[in-house]
């Protein structure tokens, strides 16, 4: 790694990982330092690098060869398939390090830690060399503060001890920084590698729309824990937050009495579709379905349908077909005409009305149709999305494949990542001894 004297963790975060050949391994999620009991930097052990799988795996530095501003390259394509687990010595440097309050050595001086430099030594170790802190000084005029941003060596900051990090309250303005630029799904998978601690602190520091998707990725016991430590008031915003029909999944969960109290404190509108989708059992067409898909009437342009499914906001599976109903437009709506596919709306003039591409041939599913009849459904109309109609051709609600999937994978598929492959791995015993 000549040319290379320091590295930023909170750079490193997100960098892609290729092989000696050039091929893809992942991307860096942390980086991963052995804590020690005098005050010598910590010994930089490896990174965690989340795989394509969004399986997370230790890397040690040792199989680290460069380490560039735009990727960091490995001495082999082939990596220990063992799902990443941090030990008890161990710190996560972006999860853990980043916002905790410190002293300047000598002094009464608090800081907030920023960054952490990593640095190579002689023996090709690296070590956390450098720490960048931000100090608050006393108030100026006006309230405001002074902030002084320094780099320092590590042994000029303390409170940085393991029994330090776990168990003073920390911020986590610098670690949601990073999460800015990952999906949310990436976010509950990188959330369930942190310490319970600063699971709670990131929790009360998202706003709610923001957990609200990264509780809508999170495997179901780890939903249920998140949710029992907020206050009840703000666990009925995070639910008013997530689409209807995860919040249903999440709410069926709990005990009646908790679940009933969940849903007095929703806003009636947010939890009428909510209660609605709770009479259904979950392994059907009325418990899958989510009640807002894209309801529109026959009098509505090819251009009005285009906007709607431009939405960024809309999932890519809801964004595949617009309904058209008579109305109310709401669900349960008017009734219901039929579909239009996106991709004969590409195909028509915007002037045009729906009424003029609705593929009135398409068989609706009924709300108690089994997740079985719901699966057949989709691969004899290679659907990624369809419609859930009553008896009285109301429409509830629509069924996306993604929610089908969902039920059909096992139970802890979010937390074994998308495969469970060791073949062509590297020994396991191999990076414990890396690990030391």
């Amino acid at each position: 790694m000549a040319g290379t004297n320091r590295v930023y963790a909170a750079q490193l975060a997100g960098l892609p990982v290729f092989g000696p050949d050039g091929e893809s391994i992942g991307k860096v999620r942390d980086v991963v330092a052995g804590l020690r009991l005098d005050h010598q930097p910590p010994r930089v052990l490896g990174m965690v690098v989340e795989l394509a799988t969004r399986r997370r795996v230790f890397v040690p530095m040792l199989r680290v060869t460069s380490i560039e501003p735009n990727a960091v390259t490995l001495a082999t394509g082939s990596v220990n398939m063992r799902h990443f687990h941090q030990r008890p010595n161990e710190v996560l440097v972006c999860g853990q390090l980043l916002d905790a309050h410190a002293t300047l050595a000598g002094t009464d001086t608090r800081v907030t830690v920023v960054d952490a430099a990593m640095e190579p030594t002689r023996t090709r170790d690296w070590v956390l060399a450098k720490v960048a802190v931000r100090e608050r000084s006393a108030r100026l005029a006006l309230g405001r503060r002074r902030t002084a941003m320094q780099v320092l060596p590590w042994n000029e900051v303390g409170g940085l001890g393991l029994t330090d990090l776990t168990g003073q309250p920390q911020g986590a303005g610098q670690l949601l920084m990073l999460f800015d630029t990952m999906r949310a799904v990436d976010v509950a998978a990188t959330r369930r590698d942190l310490p319970m601690k600063r699971r709670h602190e990131v929790a009360d520091a998202m706003d709610d729309e923001r957990l609200a998707d990264v509780i809508e990725e999170l495997p179901e016991d780890d939903q249920k824990e998140l949710l029992a430590y907020l206050a009840e008031e703000r666990a009925a915003d995070i639910l008013e937050a997530m689409n209807p029909d995860d919040a249903a999944d999440l709410l069926a969960e709990l005990a009646p009495a908790e679940q009933n109290r969940l849903l007095e404190l929703m806003e009636p509108e947010e939890s009428a579709p909510v209660r609605r989708l709770l009479a259904y059992s979950s392994d059907t067409a009325g418990g899958l379905m989510t009640p807002e898909p894209v309801v529109l009437t026959p009098d509505a342009t090819i251009a009005e349908a285009l906007a709607h499914i431009r939405n960024a906001e809309l999932p890519a599976a809801l964004a595949s077909m617009v309904f058209v109903c008579r109305p109310p437009t709401e669900t349960p709506t008017g009734r219901f005409v039929g579909v239009v596919h996106f991709q004969r709306l590409l195909r028509e003039p915007p002037a045009e009305l729906v009424a003029s591409a609705v593929d009135t041939d398409l068989t609706a599913l009924r709300p108690e149709a089994t997740l079985s009849e719901v699966t057949r459904y989709f691969a004899a109309y290679n659907l990624a999305c369809g419609p859930v109609v009553d008896a009285e051709d109301h429409l509830l609600g629509a069924v996306t494949v993604d929610d089908v999937l969902d039920h059909l994978l096992p139970d802890d598929w979010r937390e074994t990542g998308l495969h469970d492959v060791t073949d062509g791995a590297d020994s396991a015993d191999l990076q414990e001894a890396d690990r030391g």
